[in-house]
């Protein structure tokens, strides 16, 4: 299992997911090789290994010493691979292939195509870089940590690693619109797989508690403009509360907010004991996502403690809610216009409400603007308890980690007959 680990300081849905992963894989008897590296160990890294970063997204010669140490020592079935960035590089795929050890890869976000991987710019969704050898419009708009020298890297290790990427043996879409996104680049259907991520069961749920929670990154992409916009639609206190969690640069942003209004508290960042309190006291959990989101782990983490969901209408969140829109046509991948609207729905008892809100089995959906928003903010309040006892059936039949283990274990068993 090979994961470059996000800073401690950035949540992460993806160090949490493959730290369950192992220990789910691991309780069900498979043996599980952990090859994992952090981003914080770059701040305590001597001068010289310093000096090599720049290049690790394209090659990262230590990892690739240690990880062919590592398959020649124990000859594993199989590598999965998670996020390889910045201290692994996708050049893991090509160590392991040399070994005659298969790679079988989750794809969280959309780093095939974006440098960034979000699909996301200046407050929109971006797919400039989408069909292009090199992502010249990254370097432009300094994409990559706001830096054009390092926007460049990433662009060019985009452009050499196409092949590394084509050549991955199984890849796990986390949802339908990341498996259409994987055949936009050019990825047959044999070779994908779709399987979400599970989390561990936390027991029985609470009670249901009062108002909603935001819990996640402080960042653009999040949503937090048009959640806080919409809120200020209704006057104080006739929502319930409001808890918004986690850090970020949107911080003051959310300081202001709570300092504005009686029923915003901005509880800051959370340990995992701080999250299950937090989900205990709301009725609803909010998904504000104004980017395509792959899977936020958060909204499993909600309907795991029978908390329906009001989310966007777009990348993964309809999938995880019950609520699917309708697929996309050929070739558009996740790159379908924010503002349209939301319609269909594949899930039982889908039921379509005025002004664009779209009932799912575990909570709504909605386009990404403050007045449908607004719209669906009473109309969520109202509906959560309805929704609690079929969020957490849905948690159970489809996020389970029983459930999700042993779809992983056929994709390797699959893979290594292969």
């Amino acid at each position: 299992m090979a994961h470059n680990r996000y800073r401690e300081a950035q949540p992460s849905g993806e160090n949490t997911i493959v730290d369950a992963e192992i220990a789910q894989l691991t309780a069900a008897g498979v043996e599980v090789l952990p090859f994992l590296r952090s981003s914080d160990e770059i701040a305590s890294m001597p001068t010289t290994a310093k000096a090599l970063l720049p290049i690790s997204p394209i090659y990262a010669p230590r990892a690739q010493q240690e990880l062919a140490r590592l398959l020649t020592e124990h000859r594993p079935d199989v590598l999965h691979l998670h996020n390889p960035y910045p201290l692994l590089s996708p050049w893991v795929v090509r160590t392991a292939h040399r070994h005659g050890v298969p790679v079988v890869q989750t794809v969280h976000n959309y780093r095939q195509v974006c440098s960034s991987g979000l699909y996301f710019r200046d407050g929109r969704i971006c797919q400039d870089c989408r069909g292009r050898v090199l992502g010249v419009p990254a370097v432009v708009h300094r994409c990559y940590r706001g830096s054009r020298a390092q926007s460049a890297l990433m662009a060019t290790t985009l452009a050499v690693h196409r092949g590394t990427w084509k050549s991955v043996d199984r890849y796990i879409a986390l949802t339908s619109a990341v498996a259409d996104h994987l055949r936009d680049y050019g990825i047959p259907d044999e070779r994908i797989v779709v399987k979400p991520n599970g989390i561990p069961d936390p027991g029985s749920p609470p009670p249901l508690g009062q108002g909603f929670l935001f819990l996640g990154r402080l960042s653009p992409e999040k949503g937090l403009g048009l959640l806080l916009e919409a809120w200020r639609r209704h006057p104080d206190g006739t929502l319930g509360p409001l808890r918004i969690a986690g850090d970020g640069e949107l911080r003051p942003l959310v300081e202001a907010a709570a300092a504005e209004r009686s029923d915003v508290t901005y509880l800051g960042s959370l340990d995992r004991a701080g999250v299950r309190d937090a989900l205990a006291a709301s009725a609803v959990v909010l998904a504000t996502s104004t980017w395509h989101d792959v899977l936020p782990t958060v909204i499993i983490e909600a309907l795991a403690s029978g908390r329906p969901v009001l989310g966007t209408a777009l990348g993964g969140i309809p999938y995880l809610v019950g609520a699917d829109t309708p697929r996309e046509p050929a070739g558009t991948g996740p790159a379908a216009v924010a503002s349209a609207p939301v319609g269909g729905g594949s899930a039982v008892g889908v039921s379509a409400l005025p002004i664009g809100i779209l009932t799912g089995e575990a909570g709504w959906v909605v386009p990404p603007e403050p007045a449908a928003m607004a719209a669906a903010l009473p109309v969520a309040a109202a509906g959560a308890a309805a929704l609690s006892t079929a969020a957490r059936s849905r948690y159970e039949r489809t996020f389970h980690p029983d459930v999700v283990t042993k779809r992983l274990i056929d994709v390797y068993a699959a893979i290594a007959r292969s």
